[in-house]
């Protein structure tokens, strides 16, 4: 069984250069009904457990509009995270990976990110399907799903993927 803040054989830990502060704000929090990472699922779930995503004030006014959109980007603080592990073995057989080329918690940044289905708002309360995180985790951010929308504008000049295409 995995242990947590076990490092496996063949993992690389560093000590990590002391924190600057980024100016982040937690707007809210997580309620699910996982409370250990070890039985929390890998990837949610779209028919996973209903978790209800908690508004702090002053940012509740932020939540006008976001009914209309089926699937909520979700961005979190992994607080309980380990922070040092530079190459990790996720299938604990001695192969390992960069931290960068994995979906593992153990992040330099603990920022974890879901695409959620929404179920229906009550007030400073989202309720949502397809999280994968403890109970408890600090909201970082919200935003709809990019995949539902459409580009503003048509490719103009000097735009990046214009340059690109016209390389090749």
């Amino acid at each position: 069984m995995v242990r947590e803040n076990e490092v496996r054989e063949g993992e690389v830990a560093i000590d990590p250069p002391p924190a600057t502060d980024a100016g982040l704000v937690f707007i809210g929090r997580i309620a699910t009904p996982w409370t250990s990472r070890l039985t929390t699922p890998r990837q949610g779930w779209a028919d996973g457990p209903i978790c209800r995503i908690e508004i702090f004030e002053p940012w509740r006014q932020a939540i006008g509009g976001i009914e209309k959109y089926e699937r909520l980007e979700v961005l979190y603080w992994l607080h309980l995270s380990r922070r040092d592990l530079v190459r990790q073995s996720p299938a604990k057989n001695g192969t390992t990976y960069g931290t960068f080329a994995l979906r593992s918690p153990v992040r330099p940044n603990p920022i974890g990110t879901s695409i959620a289905t929404l179920v229906g708002v009550e007030g400073a309360t989202i309720l949502v399907r397809g999280l994968d995180c403890l109970d408890g985790t600090p909201l970082i951010d919200l935003k709809p799903d990019r995949t539902l929308f459409k580009p503003i504008a048509p490719p103009q000049s000097g735009d990046f993927e214009t340059e690109i295409s016209n390389q090749a």
